[in-house]
């Protein structure tokens, strides 16, 4: 059964930011936001635009964590796997970057591909969901909305 279900992809659609966080040998942790992704099969896809240390530590630890969130709605996903890293010279690049080009659009150079082999996904519920579970989230996002004087193009 895939890890991937039509949910979290449709979040992954949605979603305008991700959090990609790795750590190094040692095990000292490091958290990049990336604008670049996409879901493509069970993994997800992150393009490596101005990633050193991600870069770095994917080479010397494969486990990750890609976050995405909802900021209005404050729900989202944790996406945990195996990372790998597809250079241009890879077989794979061309089929993986399609998605990540359209993102672009030729914009940004995209140096080589974060590919997270997703293993396990779980939700993220910010804590008022889970103290007021019978909630409305249309409610949560209007309180959201008014909290941070954000207008509501969707509404």
């Amino acid at each position: 059964m895939p890890v991937l279900t039509d949910d979290i992809r449709a979040a992954i659609d949605r979603a305008v930011l991700c959090w990609l966080a790795t750590a190094d040998a040692d095990g000292h942790p490091n958290v990049s936001p990336k604008e670049v992704f996409a879901a493509l099969e069970d993994d997800v896809v992150i393009a490596h635009i101005a990633s050193p240390r991600s870069l770095r530590n994917v080479r010397e630890n494969p486990r990750a964590c890609v976050s995405l969130l909802e900021v209005f709605e404050q729900t989202g996903w944790k996406l945990t796997g195996r990372a790998s890293i597809v250079e241009p010279g890879d077989p794979a690049f061309a089929r993986l970057a399609v998605p990540l080009e359209a993102i672009t659009e030729g914009a940004y150079p995209i140096k080589a591909i974060f590919r997270v082999a997703v293993e396990r996904a779980e939700p993220i519920v910010a804590p008022s969901s889970w103290m007021y579970p019978e909630r409305d989230p249309a409610v949560t996002r209007a309180a959201v909305l008014r909290r941070y004087g954000v207008v509501d193009a969707e509404g």
